[in-house]
């Protein structure tokens, strides 16, 4: 979710990464021809993925997973070096790295080939179980959040206080422009209430900033929850994926998800079975939401305001999800 990154000007970003290489099945398989023979004879169909990475489902247990817009190959690389660390012990299935691929004169890229989590991104379905998604994602953010091994990943834009987001923040709230001024062809009403939203985003974001900070050791976090990056069966939470995000840091930039993800009603279920966040931390976790929320919201957008690569549906699942910021529940 980082500016950096989704304008294509993140440390590292060159002329080769910058530029979005059309990716086919067919790229695919010469790929995995070419690296990895014995997997080329599956059977190779799209998938939905996020923003910046490309997936491919590779046979019934497998998935290719190919960067695209991330300017740098280190996502995909964290997730190599500690998936396979962190996925025993966690609750709700994640991808894990069976085969590294390796940029070539073909696609100067890097790729994964990682387990396959069944199930629906939830920016493509629906939570209808919203107690049980609680309890899930409780579960999972619980054995998750746990103190991190001092050559664990750190991140300068994840994972940190909210005082420490500012930049990015106020880059996603003037570049959705909730306010009047950026109300076009709008009427009165319509204007009054733009003016009121970003009043309640910029007061949910300013209590965030002033909340305690995290006071206990770094902690394991995803760094990254949103719809696209959790699958749904049955109506709940039954899988995480893309973990390219993951850091050291607060607890808090995972508790967001309670309004990102969940359905209205269900955050205080979550918080209540999660039972380590004290008020600080929900300040902050409410703070970050409505961060996240303005990012999905920016990504749904067309033309200059929106970001290369965009999801237009990702709009109304961001707006959704700062309407449940903005009332609290």
């Amino acid at each position: 979710m980082d500016t950096g990154a989704a304008t294509g000007t993140g440390a590292g970003a060159d002329a080769d990464t910058r530029v979005e290489i059309e990716i086919t099945a067919d790229l695919v398989r010469d790929l995995l021809r070419e690296q990895h023979p014995d997997l080329a004879g599956l059977a190779v169909r799209e998938v939905a993925g996020g923003w910046g990475n490309q997936m491919w489902r590779l046979g019934d247990e497998l998935a290719v997973r190919m960067q695209r817009m991330d300017p740098t190959p280190e996502l995909q690389l964290k997730e190599r070096r500690w998936l396979p660390v962190l996925a025993p012990r966690l609750p709700l299935p994640v991808p894990t790295p069976v085969r590294s691929g390796e940029p070539s004169a073909r696609f100067p890229k890097h790729w994964t080939v990682m387990t396959w989590v069944p199930g629906e991104p939830l920016d493509h379905a629906t939570i209808t179980r919203g107690a049980h998604a609680a309890d899930a994602l409780a579960g999972f953010l619980r054995a998750l959040h746990v103190e991190a091994p001092a050559e664990a990943p750190v991140s300068t834009d994840r994972g940190a206080h909210p005082r420490d987001c500012a930049k990015g923040f106020e880059y996603f709230f003037q570049s959705v422009a909730l306010d009047a001024a950026g109300v076009a062809d709008a009427d009165a009403t319509d204007v009054a209430d733009a003016a009121d939203v970003a009043a309640g985003v910029r007061a949910v974001w300013e209590d965030a900033v002033a909340a305690p900070a995290w006071e206990g050791p770094p902690v394991w976090t995803h760094g990254d929850l949103h719809p696209a990056n959790v699958v749904v069966t049955d109506g709940t939470l039954s899988g995480v994926v893309d973990f390219g995000d993951i850091c050291a840091g607060d607890p808090a930039w995972d508790l967001a998800a309670a309004w990102v993800l969940l359905p209205a009603g269900a955050a205080a279920r979550f918080f209540d079975t999660y039972a380590r966040a004290d008020e600080a931390a929900i300040r902050r976790a409410r703070g970050l939401a409505a961060m996240k929320s303005l990012f999905l919201m920016l990504m749904g957008q067309n033309g200059d305001r929106g970001l290369p690569g965009g999801k237009p549906h990702w709009g109304p699942v961001g707006r959704a999800a700062l309407d449940r910021v903005l009332k609290g529940v």
